[in-house]
């Protein structure tokens, strides 16, 4: 089984407000969208609630919804009750990957697995005014990549940069260690 978890974030790490998207940037919902399809996407149920109706499950992803309460059904979707049963149901799957897609309390449950092991980051260059945050993470333990950059222009509404964050093997050091080996060497 392979965890990953995909996110965007302003510039205080802010992910939602009213439970809500709040910024509109089709590329990176393309993005988000190319990413995740064919594999589990894995939510909580007030995220699931956020989604549109129409859009209600993401098409052509197994749409996992968790939540405490027991009488909570979603059409066409995995209901699970603890982020473990997820590991749990999932443990054996070889070809798809299990992706987190919040919000903020999966996330930080996810992390707190130690299980995710690639996270795609789209940082967004502004700041709305959240109300839920995505977790503290120590990025010493991260190799960090720039897969997309995107100005800010007529569909969107501030620039952006998707990071994919992979982690770093204990045998493999990360960006940090790497860079605090090269200043040692250079002295």
């Amino acid at each position: 089984m392979k965890v990953a978890l995909i996110v965007a974030m302003d510039l205080e790490k802010g992910i939602g407000k009213n439970n809500d998207l709040m910024w509109h940037l089709p590329a990176d919902m393309k993005f988000f969208k190319e990413t995740t399809l064919g594999h589990i996407v894995v939510m909580g149920r007030k995220n699931w609630d956020s989604i549109p109706f129409k859009y209600r499950p993401l098409s052509n992803r197994e749409n996992v919804v968790l939540t405490r309460n027991t009488n909570f059904k979603a059409d066409d979707c995995v209901v699970l009750h603890d982020i473990s049963e997820v590991w749990e149901k999932y443990k054996k799957e070889e070809e798809r990957i299990v992706f987190i897609i919040g919000g903020g309390e999966i996330y930080k449950q996810a992390l707190a697995s130690n299980l995710v092991t690639e996270m795609y980051i789209t940082h967004v260059n502004k700041k709305y005014g959240a109300e839920t945050f995505f977790p503290d993470f120590d990025l010493k333990k991260w190799n960090v990549e720039i897969i997309r950059l995107h100005e800010k222009d007529a569909k969107h509404e501030a620039e952006f940069q998707v990071n994919k964050y992979t982690l770093a093997l204990p045998s493999t050091p990360c960006l940090a260690d790497r860079q605090a080996l090269n200043q040692h060497q250079k002295n």
